[in-house]
């Protein structure tokens, strides 16, 4: 089964040539991290996650680009699982591929089917297989090209995609993710999402300052409270919750903000903005 790219020719170009250019400029663009990422031959095996920005690269682009520059100069994952929220509303709660691949204007990656199947089948009260709730999901499909580039295509992806994301079942997906990547190495986490969604600079930025600082805690306790203490527009908040309690079992990782931006800085429009950050989990 080939999962065809949903949102290639609108969230991101369509075609090969103009995709990797597109990348390119992400990574030179004045609100990037200005290079081009090399990766290493080996890995420092620091780096266990990444929470990155899924919204059209010319908006989240450069921001995303930070996150992306960081792991492709430091590791080479065998198998990278992202975690993303389901905006459609199809499928299961919490659906899984097992098998297959999935396709970009840069190829085809294949599905690591070993840890998805050994992950389903630890938590199969919680994940369900479900390929319908992936099809048109754009949230884990705009981090793979960005992956691709970086890596020559030479990766697997174990893709989860949320409609439930409270805090219960963020948290226990984030325990059956523990204890299926606890003993391997060679496994990126990535947490798609977007932070406060359509409000003034100043109300976006603040609210997204108090999303920050409890995610920079470790604790994904903390960013539950938060939370939960207001009127949020967060949209990928069970994917971070879930990864943040898989680094908090690990312990001893420090959460590292790489970049924060707006799409008003790419627009120069402030009246209503959504907010973007790209962070990393290391050892």
């Amino acid at each position: 089964m080939v999962r065809k790219a949903a949102v290639a020719g609108t969230f991101y170009p369509g075609s090969r040539d103009s995709l990797k250019k597109e990348i390119e400029e992400c990574f030179l663009h004045p609100l990037g991290p200005g290079k081009i990422p090399v990766a290493p031959k080996e890995s420092e095996g620091k780096i266990v996650a990444l929470i990155s920005p899924h919204a059209g690269y010319v908006y989240s682009g450069p921001v995303a680009a930070w996150g992306f520059a960081r792991v492709i100069e430091r590791e080479r994952p065998e198998t990278v699982m992202i975690l993303g929220p389901n905006h459609r509303g199809f499928g299961s709660p919490v659906a899984i591929m097992t098998q297959g691949e999935w396709e970009t204007p840069l190829g085809r990656i294949s599905i690591d089917e070993g840890l998805a199947k050994e992950l389903l089948e630890s938590a199969s009260s919680l994940i369900e297989e479900d390929e319908k709730a992936h099809q048109r999901e754009h949230s884990l499909e705009v981090q793979i090209p960005f992956l691709q580039y970086g890596y020559n295509g030479e990766f697997k992806i174990v893709p989860l995609c949320l409609a439930d994301q409270t805090l219960a079942t963020s948290i226990s997906l984030g325990d059956a993710i523990f204890k299926v990547v606890k003993d391997r190495s060679g496994v990126l986490l990535l947490a798609s999402t977007d932070l406060t969604h359509y409000q003034p600079r100043s109300i976006a930025e603040k609210e997204d300052r108090e999303i920050l600082e409890a995610i920079k805690t470790g604790d994904p306790e903390n960013l539950g409270k938060v939370l939960s203490s207001g009127d949020f527009s967060m949209c990928g908040y069970g994917p971070v919750l879930a990864v943040m309690r898989v680094t908090f079992c690990l312990g001893q990782v420090k959460v590292k903000l790489l970049k924060y931006g707006t799409s008003g800085d790419i627009t120069g429009d402030y009246s209503a903005v959504v907010g973007y950050a790209s962070l990393s989990l290391e050892k």
